[in-house]
């Protein structure tokens, strides 16, 4: 009667529907690469970068932006910009309603002016959760700016930059962005000032075929996939296997294409110290 009682049962409870609805939802995160279940509190805390394999979850641009500038605070350019539908392109205006109805951004791209270390700077963020950030006639026309902000207050530039490539649905003027962004860069390089380029995942098509890559030091995070295409179209264009880990920031960084892979926790303290390096000076109008 006694081992009856003591014995160890067999099986598990399994919690109600009900139960399960209770559950807060986004409580808990599993890793796409290792599938560890972490809380959204822990992952947070650890700057969204998995602590079992170190895998580096997407930001948004404004996450972006509070990781990097001094108490996360920035002077917006241009923040009533918006998107128009020139080419009067099928469900375009209803995406981009859409898009900004889920992300609270105007377009792909934050801009402005803040301090990283106490060095003044103008920051660019784009952000991948809005339209796949592609660039379109907004963000390149932000991008333009902000440049040319940072050539004429004589202040660095850095650029966040994240896309699936050109926006379809502005065809030729999606594609133009990329030469306008270029020779505003030009113009910076032609004053002597300093373009700090850092990739995430994902960077591809007209952005890293244009500004993405012409930084004067580019940076990239930890495995963040980056280049003109697919792996997919290149495989069966060249009737070839790539390696597998080919367009990842360590496949670019052995072949040449990058200055340096910098884990997100230390990206901070690298810029501040770029910055100290390059002797940076000038004045923010915003002062914090």
């Amino acid at each position: 009667m006694l081992k009856d009682l003591f014995q160890k049962r067999k099986y598990a409870t399994i919690p109600s529907e009900k139960t399960k609805r209770e559950i807060p939802e986004g409580l808990m995160n599993k890793c796409p690469k290792c599938g560890t279940i972490q809380t959204s509190k822990e992952l947070e805390k650890n700057l969204k970068v998995c602590t079992a394999c170190g895998y580096h979850y997407r930001l948004s641009a404004l996450e972006r932006i509070q990781l990097t500038l001094d108490e996360g605070q920035i002077l917006e350019y241009d923040a009533d910009m918006i998107s128009e539908d020139p080419l009067q392109f099928p469900d375009y205006v209803e995406k981009l309603d859409k898009a900004k109805s889920t992300t609270k951004l105007q377009d792909a791209i934050i801009t402005g002016e803040g301090t990283i270390g106490g060095y003044p700077v103008v920051i660019a963020a784009m952000s991948f959760d809005f339209m796949g950030g592609s660039l379109g006639s907004v963000v390149g026309e932000r991008i333009t700016r902000a440049v040319e902000a940072a050539t004429e207050k004589q202040i660095p530039i850095i650029i966040y930059s994240t896309s699936g490539g050109a926006r379809m649905q502005e065809s030729i003027l999606s594609l133009m962005q990329m030469a306008k962004t270029s020779a505003a860069i030009s113009r910076l390089n032609d004053a002597g000032g300093l373009f700090i380029s850092i990739i995430t995942d994902p960077t591809f098509g007209g952005v890293s075929a244009s500004f993405a890559m012409l930084g004067d030091i580019i940076i990239a995070e930890p495995a963040a996939p980056f280049g003109f295409t697919g792996r997919r179209v290149i495989e069966q264009t060249i009737k070839q296997k790539l390696p597998d880990n080919f367009q990842t920031s360590e496949f670019n960084l052995e072949h040449g294409q990058l200055d340096k892979v910098v884990p997100r926790k230390d990206l901070r303290p690298t810029l501040i110290k770029l910055l100290d390096m390059h002797g940076v000076k000038g004045e923010a109008t915003y002062g914090g």
